[in-house]
């Protein structure tokens, strides 16, 4: 069994299901213990976690409260006394025509999508820094490429996501720290099946260079990778994962 990531501590939010889940089972086969963050508990990713030989804390967590983020970080400093790895995963993507949209949805979608990011980055730095050593993975998307209708406040919050792991890996290199983000397309999870995007894949794998339909599987490896020491000569970078929607 690989254990490349054995003796590390990975917090991932937004870990109760879908790409969340994914991340964290990927990391937990892999040897790394897990702080499941989420709205409600991921109580059933832990128990597969556990199930996996590897530690696991749930903390339920309201990510764009600066509070519960130094909470969150309290949490992890007593229980495990470091932080390795943060994958910044959470997210929200509701469809809204931009004339439709109110100041407050636009705002609501940069609290989640983008400011959180400030508030778990803040907290977890100074976890990484002693051991000059982090992996820092932020999850964008493809959308910011393809530019689709109706997710304005998505796209915007999605593209600050991409500045600011430039700037952030730029700022934390000499720490020993790696910051760079992943851009999936159109992965199948619980929520895109039963969604708005439900309707999307068929059109969407006829787009790609490659003709099926993203699992979370392909995006997990990826963060696999990037918190790795595979990845120790890279940041600043943003990985387009969608089955080569977007050739850059």
């Amino acid at each position: 069994m690989n254990q490349r990531h054995a003796g590390k501590v990975a917090v991932v939010t937004g870990a109760s299901k879908g790409l969340g889940q994914s991340f964290a089972l990927r990391l937990a086969n892999e040897g790394a213990d897990l702080v499941l963050v989420s709205r409600s508990p991921a109580t059933k990713t832990q128990q597969m976690v556990h199930d996996l030989g590897s530690k696991a804390v749930v903390q339920s967590c309201d990510l764009t409260s600066e509070t519960d983020i130094e909470t969150l970080a309290n949490v992890v400093q007593e229980k495990f006394g470091r932080c390795d790895i943060l994958v910044n995963n959470a997210g929200i993507y509701p469809f809204q025509p931009f004339e439709q949209m109110s100041f407050a949805d636009w705002r609501k979608i940069f609290a989640v999508n983008l400011d959180a990011l400030f508030f778990t980055c803040k907290a977890f730095l100074p976890l990484m820094k002693p051991q000059n050593w982090g992996r820092i993975i932020n999850i964008t998307s493809n959308v910011c490429w393809i530019v689709a209708p109706n997710v304005t406040h998505y796209t915007t919050a999605k593209m600050g996501v991409i500045g600011f792991t430039r700037a952030l890996a730029t700022e934390v290199a000499d720490a020993g720290i790696i910051v760079n983000a992943i851009a999936p397309g159109l992965i199948r999870t619980e929520t895109t099946e039963h969604g708005e995007q439900a309707g999307m894949f068929e059109m969407v794998k006829q787009m790609q260079a490659i003709h099926r339909t993203g699992e979370p599987e392909d995006v997990a490896a990826v963060v696999s990778f990037l918190a790795s020491e595979d990845s120790s000569f890279m940041t600043g970078q943003t990985l387009m994962v969608d089955g080569g929607m977007s050739r850059l």
